[in-house]
């Protein structure tokens, strides 16, 4: 009996050591097959409760923390990028965005691009700003693969619905073109009714009608700024040399091509710049001028004709006289039954390849590209967004001159569409636009302006 019991204690004794071995190394232990299912049951209830938790701020637990968003703020304005952004933040509430957004942005956040620490987005636009040099300098991000997974709220792919193509370098994508502007040429509308001056269709009726207003008002009827020149580049020049020839000679010109700037079309085309300069029809003062005194010295009707884009209207909404009628057409440089040319001025986002926190930017990027905020833009903005198939008419927010200026666009026996491969890089930009105001000014002739051209887009190739 006393044996009996003796035993009984060493087996209960025993036992009570090996439960508490086992429930000591459980935590660190790997579950296996014979595991009780009520603990997998448990486990499970647990990760559906997290996983309802986190389905309600729509993130999964996968996009939170601090994410930085560069956007320039011009003609476009800054209210569809704080609609865009307060929905973002609803959506992901455990992401914190800082903004970093003005006039003046690129130039205030250069030294951080510089120095490595770029913010995660940025939306490139306006002046300082270079989507091709930031490629070449390695600071954008290859979009190429995930680009690909991007849907629509239709749930078809995203890049078969671009009205433009996104920029392509050697195959490869760094941005997705968020807004479809186009430079052409601005006029009066109602003072050209008034005074029954003809809207040109090409370059021999553009002379005609610059030197009606020159001899009935005596103005000079051309203004463009001085101080960015570019904007006489893209918006008279890319589309000459896209009616000359083609999709072909644009891509030469923007990528330094040998011979592409002394070529005989390219010389014709400066040519007729330089006769303009010649009958007095570029404002003299034209050098001296920013974007926005240009643009109110057009609004005062001392100029007649201004080559701007789209934000044009908006960003001047609020010194625009109120008989003034915006009326906008292709650059009329194009010859004489000839389709007018349009070059679609793309403003693409892209996320930093030093991003701190790129999960989040991909998130955003993904967010914006949607139908509803194409709508959006064009009613904050008067502008178009870089996708197809967004009905505008009923909408009473989208302006006239929007809506003729999109039906103009696609109409095919009045406008052709071309397209550049890649904005021209600023190393090559930069000394075209530095002679292109010496000739405009009247100081250099054309055939010094291409050979000026030519030099500069051989330093650029030999730099590359």
């Amino acid at each position: 009996m006393n044996k009996l019991t003796t035993r009984h204690w060493l087996m209960l004794v025993m036992a009570l050591f090996l439960l508490a071995f086992i429930v000591g190394c459980a935590p660190d232990e790997v579950p296996g097959d014979d595991e009780s299912t009520d603990t997998e049951e448990e486990s499970d209830n647990n990760e559906e409760e997290t996983d309802d938790e986190n389905s309600d701020s729509a993130n999964d637990g996968e996009v939170s923390g601090e994410i930085e968003i560069q956007y320039f703020v011009g003609g476009y304005g800054d209210s569809w990028w704080k609609e865009v952004i307060g929905d973002f933040q609803e959506e992901y509430p455990d992401v914190e965005v800082v903004e970093h957004a003005g006039p003046n942005i690129n130039e205030e956040m250069r030294s951080r691009w510089a120095s490595g620490n770029p913010p995660d987005v940025v939306y490139i636009d306006g002046a300082g700003s270079s989507e091709t040099q930031m490629v070449e300098d390695g600071q954008l991000m290859n979009l190429t693969e995930w680009a690909e997974e991007i849907e629509l709220e239709d749930g078809t792919p995203l890049l078969d619905n671009f009205i433009a193509e996104p920029a392509s370098y050697d195959g490869e994508l760094y941005s997705l073109p968020l807004v479809f502007d186009t430079w052409g040429t601005w006029y009066d509308m109602a003072w050209f009714d008034e005074e029954g001056y003809e809207v040109p269709t090409d370059f021999d009726s553009f002379m005609s009608t610059m030197g009606d207003i020159q001899e009935n008002e005596d103005i000079a009827p051309f203004v463009t700024t001085g101080q960015h020149p570019y904007y006489f580049l893209r918006g008279m020049l890319y589309p000459a040399f896209s009616a000359y020839g083609g999709n072909e000679l644009l891509a030469d010109v923007i990528t330094g091509e040998e011979g592409a700037w002394t070529s005989d079309e390219v010389l014709s085309i400066m040519q007729n710049v330089q006769q303009m300069q010649e009958e007095g029809y570029i404002d003299s003062g034209f050098g001296a001028l920013n974007h926005t005194q240009s643009q109110m010295n057009f609004l005062l009707h001392e100029n007649a004709f201004i080559p701007v884009g789209f934000w044009l209207p908006n960003e001047m909404s609020g010194d625009t006289p109120e008989d003034f009628q915006y009326g906008f057409i292709p650059s009329p440089m194009n010859e004489a039954g000839e389709p007018m040319a349009i070059v679609p001025d793309l403003r693409p986002l892209a996320i930093a390849e030093e991003a701190e926190n790129p999960e989040a930017a991909k998130a955003f990027v993904d967010f914006v590209f949607t139908r509803e905020y194409a709508r959006l833009f064009s009613e904050h903005t008067g502008a178009i967004m870089n996708i197809s198939d967004v009905d505008l008419s009923e909408s009473e927010n989208v302006p006239e001159y929007l809506i003729a200026a999109n039906e103009m666009i696609n109409d095919p026996e009045q406008v052709q569409i071309y397209h550049k491969p890649h904005p021209m890089s600023a190393d090559l930009e930069t000394p075209i636009s530095d002679a292109l105001v010496s000739l405009m000014l009247g100081n250099i002739t054309a055939e010094e302006f291409v050979e000026e051209a030519e030099k500069a887009a051989e330093a650029y190739r030999n730099e590359q």
